[in-house]
């Protein structure tokens, strides 16, 4: 409807409702999983066509999907309204249509991914969200975009064809691509769980997720990205792309391979945790060194991907917990400081450091909000990032992996270096001579602020969104089913 229309506003119009709509739906199908009376409800789960699930595509929707969906649909709900003003400046407006309709689609992919039961489906809408996610990207002014969509555009289909051959596998084993038909067969027979072709399965589903998940060392594709992307788009990719790719991980070690990997839960921790740690070490000393604002984030999504990772390796349902609502706490943390990002490129067309000095003064509001989003990055109490962060060290403990814990927590100080860098050159230094900047406009600032607040608002308020990533952490600890 949009790119027959192609009016501008029409077209942001019309992607904010949908953002509105799909909420509604989100809340209510959460709700509905979370309440012990209704989470087996029939509507919860969709065949099309009425074809039976051995031979049909079948929709299904449980505690884990529901608080993905509500997680994609609420951050939207902020990032599409703030687009307005972000798109008029960075995008071209003949494309405007264009990036409307194709940032519908990702978002559509994106939820395809979560609420489909099958698993062929499963890369039909990730190509569906990527292809439309190599066009946002590649539609921004700056030439470098095109490249760092070209760049992700060959790993990404390196990490779909991965995907494909590790379902191709499992049909080979199974004979079916229904995910809980799947899952039944390989916990009903030990020695069809530990065939070759189920192992192969599991080691290219893997590596083709990790590549999606920009996983260390498979995350090269990501800080350009990020960088060069008008900044709504980096705002939108940093707050749910990562995060869908985690929840497909989260399915296929604990759903599909869950009964194969039961006896080799120890080999699974000497590859994760290595790489989560590298992954949170690695990504934060590198962000530190950034000149570029959105650089610096990129890198610290690379260390917050981690995070998650170690939230999985360590097999208890604290730590996976942990690396749950850290989905939604990032969601919020790094989609508000994206925004941020987006807000200063507005007014002063530069995202480097050097261009920020003496920000502080010059625009309060815009960054008295990275303050705030910068302190959840770190963890402090009171804010998301402090409640991931204990519930990993909780995971640590309960794990016998003290260690693990004291790592976390000296991580978090690498935090505390590349934010404050930021805070340094906007607060403590002189802006340039003749600079004359005015504030974000409102448009702008009220999604910036309402996102950021969020990241407050639920690190004060935690029981819902905890209290659902504790029952999804159940039902894949029990078996994903």
């Amino acid at each position: 409807i949009i790119v027959l229309i192609r009016n501008r506003l029409a077209a942001w119009a019309l992607t904010v409702l949908c953002s509105i709509l799909c909420l509604y739906g989100a809340l209510f199908l959460l709700g509905t999983t979370a309440n012990p009376a209704t989470a087996n409800a029939d509507f919860l789960t969709y065949k099309m066509g009425g074809w039976q699930p051995q031979i049909g595509i079948v929709y299904h929707v449980d505690i884990a999907n529901a608080f993905l969906i509500t997680i994609i649909c609420f951050v939207s709900l902020f990032i599409f309204p703030y687009a307005k003003r972000s798109v008029d400046k960075e995008i071209p407006p003949e494309k405007h249509h264009y990036f409307y309709s194709m940032l519908l689609m990702c978002f559509t992919g994106l939820m395809g991914i979560c609420i489909t039961g099958d698993a062929f489906n499963v890369f039909v809408f990730l190509e569906i969200s990527s292809l439309s996610t190599y066009a946002i990207i590649a539609m921004g002014r700056n030439p470098r975009a095109l490249t760092a969509a070209y760049r992700y555009l060959v790993m990404g289909t390196i990490g779909g064809t991965f995907i494909l051959l590790g379902i191709g596998f499992l049909y080979m084993a199974t004979g079916t691509l229904n995910i809980d038909l799947i899952s039944a067969a390989l916990h009903s027979s030990t020695e069809l769980s530990q065939k070759t072709t189920v192992r192969a399965a599991f080691a290219f589903f893997t590596v083709g997720i990790s590549i999606k998940l920009a996983l260390f060392p498979l995350h090269m594709w990501l800080p350009n990205c990020y960088t060069y992307a008008p900044s709504v788009v980096s705002a939108f990719l940093s707050s749910t792309a990562t995060k869908v790719s985690f929840y497909v991980l989260l399915r296929s070690l604990f759903t599909l391979f869950g009964a194969a990997l039961a006896a080799q839960t120890e080999a699974l921790q000497v590859v994760l945790i290595p790489l989560a740690l590298m992954a949170i070490y690695i990504g934060s000393i590198t962000a530190i060194s950034q000149k570029n604002i959105k650089r610096l984030l990129a890198y610290s999504s690379v260390a917050q991907i981690g995070y998650m990772a170690l939230g999985v390796s360590l097999n208890n349902v604290e730590g996976l917990t942990g690396g749950i609502i850290h989905l939604f706490n990032h969601a919020l943390m790094k989609g508000g400081l994206f925004l941020v990002a987006g807000c200063i490129f507005y007014q002063i067309g530069s995202n480097y450091l050097d261009d920020m000095r003496g920000l502080g003064k010059r625009m309060p509001l815009t960054m008295l909000a990275f303050a705030i989003g910068g302190l959840g990055l770190i963890g402090v109490p009171l804010t998301t990032g402090f409640i991931s962060k204990w519930y990993l060290v909780l995971g640590a403990f309960e794990a016998g992996m003290w260690w693990l814990a004291v790592l976390v927590l000296i991580a978090s100080l690498l935090a505390v270096v590349y934010v404050f860098k930021v805070i340094e050159v906007a607060y403590f230094q002189e802006p340039p001579e003749g600079a004359e900047v005015k504030e974000a406009p409102v448009s702008m600032l009220i999604p910036t602020y309402l996102l950021i607040g969020a990241s407050v608002f639920f690190g004060i308020w935690t029981d819902p969104m905890l209290s659902a990533a504790q029952l999804a952490a159940e039902m894949f600890m029990n078996g994903g089913v």
